[in-house]
């Protein structure tokens, strides 16, 4: 299951964030912002797509930058909340 949380996650930020890359060349340990460039504006982008496709509500306490590191940290993220 949670390969499949992780490679969701891969598809959502290639698409969302248009990325010339494929998903399943996202390492889940790869540092997101720093890799591809991400800034405040795709972070907002990835906040709406979590709660589109994992039906997670993102509070504003559960913004932290470190949730949106790396893969593995924003499936870690979802599925705490989804476990909740």
């Amino acid at each position: 299951m949670e390969s499949d949380i992780k490679s969701q996650i891969k598809k959502m930020i290639a698409d969302r964030l248009f990325l010339e890359v494929e998903p399943d060349e996202i390492a889940d340990n790869a540092p997101l912002m720093e890799t591809y460039g991400i800034d405040s504006v795709a972070l907002f982008e990835l906040v709406v797509g979590l709660e589109d496709e994992f039906g997670v509500v993102m509070e504003d306490v559960d913004f932290q930058i470190d949730t949106f590191k790396t893969v593995d940290s924003i499936a870690a993220f979802v599925e705490e909340k989804q476990a909740s």
